[in-house]
Formats: structure tokens, sequence, C-alpha cells
């Protein structure tokens, strides 16, 4: 019979001792903040590390206070100040976290709520937003210096912060408790592969087999769940490409740190405010790319028609591609390749688009967050071909904590990429690059 520990039902959650401003001096903050700038953009550019933008800002405070014959104590002054500075050369609330490098997103649920993870775990912190008036500020302060519009028209917004950190933005009505700010923030120094070898998401092999599967210029798929380390990945595996090909990235907000010499980054645009003009998206750079001459086409992630797009370029003459897609597995990874194909508008019959993935696509990478929140490759998977109307897929390598690798990968901390004992079809193409692998890494 099937037991398990009850679940507690009587143990409440009880929030943080919550920052919450004096009214007087949340509502001095507001009335002080445009008087301060010549214009909003001034200090967009800056940040609160910027001695020079810090004494300014105190300055014209100091100047407009005794102006207007505002009176106020020392420690409220102080208080004043630090929000101020916060708010025209920082992120306003969550500018600590921010410059706190032990977080890895931030999660701003409305003026009160603000999450934070930290080493795998997410936790509610003390800050918060005066009111809904407060994030705004802090939103288009994000969205100005990228010249993107956060308003009624534009209610969804996805951008980045300096550091190059990506953000993410809804407004109400859509976001009910008040404006959404989720940012995800990447390492000062990008990870190579030796640190995800030390974190255990991979081994030396595994590592060595990557970048063979690269230099041998194979079609290379990244598939995860969110927050599992997909873009992370696809960066770690975009550095194994030779220095001497010129390689295009294309994102929605440039997150790869590729080291080589001729790398071209491309950003998706919005339209010119006010009118429908000057969007670029992922599909048009795609399209674009391949008249750049490109060696590699690497592709942040593929959410829409411009799988096919890409598909199509992996299947004339651009191997060597990489990209990420959102699914939970390697079969899930083919469904949502075949699904966001058939979004292309081209009404093809699916056996076709089905085809054209079994073609192009030569491997799947499965990376997973894991139920102690590390972030593994979870399963490295090869696309062997169109069977009657199934694409065959076959495991390479399983993630296990029991020693004994199966179909299915453990989802437990503490385990290890294990070779599935089956020798890939592809790696005939490794001899053509002068790649020896050993027989031994494929050996269970």
């Amino acid at each position: 019979m099937f037991t398990a520990n009850p679940i507690p039902t009587d143990v409440e959650y009880s929030p943080p001792q919550k920052r919450h401003s004096d009214p007087k001096i949340a509502g001095l903050r507001r009335w002080v903040r445009p008087k301060l700038l010549a214009a909003p953009s001034e200090f967009d550019l800056a940040s609160t590390a910027d001695e020079e933008h810090r004494n300014t800002v105190i300055h014209r405070l100091q100047s407009l206070l005794q102006h207007n014959n505002v009176q106020i104590g020392q420690t409220e002054y102080e208080e004043l100040e630090q929000g101020v500075i916060d708010d025209l050369l920082g992120f306003g609330a969550i500018e600590s976290l921010v410059r706190d490098r032990s977080y890895s997103e931030i999660m701003v649920n409305g003026p009160d709520v603000i999450f934070a993870e930290r080493k795998g775990k997410m936790e509610e912190t003390e800050f918060i937003f005066d009111d809904e008036e407060h994030i705004q500020w802090t939103a288009q302060r994000i969205v100005r210096p990228l010249q993107r519009e956060f308003n009624r028209r534009n209610p969804m917004v996805d951008a980045r912060l300096p550091d190059g950190s990506r953000v993410h933005l809804i407004m109400p009505p859509s976001a009910l408790q008040g404006t959404t700010i989720t940012i995800r923030k990447f390492p000062e120094k990008a990870l190579t592969w030796q640190d995800l070898v030390q974190y255990g998401s991979l081994t030396e092999d595994v590592a060595d087999f990557l970048r063979a599967c690269v230099i041998a210029r194979l079609n290379i798929v990244v598939s995860g769940g969110t927050g599992s380390g997909k873009t992370t990945l696809l960066n770690v595996i975009s550095n194994f490409i030779p220095d001497d090909e010129r390689t295009l990235t294309i994102e929605d907000s440039a997150e790869l740190q590729l080291s080589q010499r001729h790398v071209v980054s491309l950003e998706t645009a919005a339209a010119v405010p006010g009118s429908d003009e000057g969007q670029l998206r992922i599909r048009d750079l795609v399209k674009g790319a391949l008249r750049m001459r490109p060696d590699r086409i690497v592709v942040g992630e593929i959410r829409d028609g411009a799988a096919l797009d890409m598909l199509q370029a992996m299947n004339t003459g651009h191997d060597g591609s990489l990209t990420t897609v959102h699914s939970n597995s390697p079969r899930d990874a083919v469904s949502r390749l075949e699904t966001l194909a058939m979004m292309a508008g081209m009404d093809l019959p699916v056996l076709i688009v089905r085809s054209q993935i079994a073609s192009a696509v030569n491997l799947i990478i499965q990376q997973a967050r894991l139920k102690d929140g590390s972030r593994k490759i979870t399963q490295i998977t090869e696309v062997q071909g169109l069977e009657g109307e199934n694409v065959i897929l076959q495991n390479i390598f399983t993630y296990t904590t029991n020693g004994k690798p199966g179909f299915h990968p453990s989802h437990e901390g503490g385990g290890q990429l294990m070779a599935n004992g089956l020798r890939p079809k592809f790696t005939e193409r490794f001899s053509e690059y002068g790649i020896e692998i050993p027989p031994r890494l494929f050996i269970s």
C-alpha cells in the first residue's frame, strides 16, 4: 500500500517585515523626482555607483528643499536622499537587489510583494515600492534607454538592464496586483564549460563530446523549462564555435556573451512609437541573417514562426546552427518545433514540417531545474530521422541518481550524466573534422 507523510495544513506563511517608507518622505520623494531632472532621460545611463552623478542629485535636492523651505529632520533627509538617488540613478525599491550579485532573479508582483531567488531558492523580500506610480517610474527608467514604449498601447515589454540582465514587464489591467517586473540576472563573468563541470551540470567527457558536436557543425537545440538554464548552456556551447567562423546571434534581448572576434549580435526592435514601422522580429532577423554570409546562426530562443525559417536554414547549407526552445523533454521539443513552424502561416502539411525537423536537427540537449534548485543537463538525445510519421529519437546520455541510466532522467540532485551504451550515428562526421572521440565515452 502507498503511504506518504501528511502535508501540514496548519502552518501559516508569514511574510517578512516590510520596509515601509514614512508617508511624508514617500510624498516628498514623489514630488522631487521629476523636478531634479533637466530631462526625463538625463540620468538614464547613470548608476548609483557614479559619484559625480550622486553629488549632482544631492546638490539639486538640497537646493530644491532650501528654495521651497521644506523642513525635515536629519534622519528623514537621509532616507529621502537615498530614496531619490535609488529612483534617479538606480531602480528604486529593488536597487539593492539588482546590485547584489547573489540574487539570480527578482520578481516584482505589484508594489507590496517582491520575491527574489538566491542559490535556486525563492524568498519574499522586505522591500516594497511606495505605490503603482513608483513602480511605473522604475519601469520607464528601464525601457527608455532602449527606445521602447511601456504604456497602454504597449502593455507588455521585453527589455534588459545595462548589465545584460533580462527584464519582462506587464502593466495593469492585465497585471491585476499592479505592474510586474521580472528580472533574470546573469553572472558578471560568463560561465565556461569548466564551471558547468564544477557545478555538476555535465562531465568533462560530455563537454568534450559537445565541443566535437559543435565543431563538426551539428544543428543543436537546447530544450528546457523556464529558469532551467537554457541560455547559459547555449552560451557555453556557442563558445565552442571556432574563432575563424562568422557567427550571427539573434535574440529578443541580447544576453549571449560569445568570446570569438567575428560575432555579429542582432536584437529585435519594437515599432517606432506612434506607428507600425520599424519593427524587427526574430523571424525578420533570421531571414536577414541568411543574407549576411553567416557560418553560424545562433538564435536565443525560438517562440514563433521563426522556427520554420530556422529549420529551412539548417536544411539549406547553414549547418552548425544553435537555438533553444521551451519544452520539458526532447520529445516535447520536437512537438514544440512542429507547432511553432506551423505558426509561420505557410499552410504546410504536418508531415512535411516533421520531415524538416527530422532532417534539420541533429541533437537535442535537455536542460532542467532539479528539485534541489540546481540546473543540470538531464538528457542528450540524437535525432535519427523519420520513420513513417514519427521522428526517431535516441538518448545518448541520461542524468541518473542510481547509476542505472534509463530512458527517463532523474530529477533528484546529486546524480550524473551517464552514457546509454549507444554510439550516435553522426559520429562519422567527427572524423571529417579530425576529431577523435574515445569509444569508452558511450559505454554505460
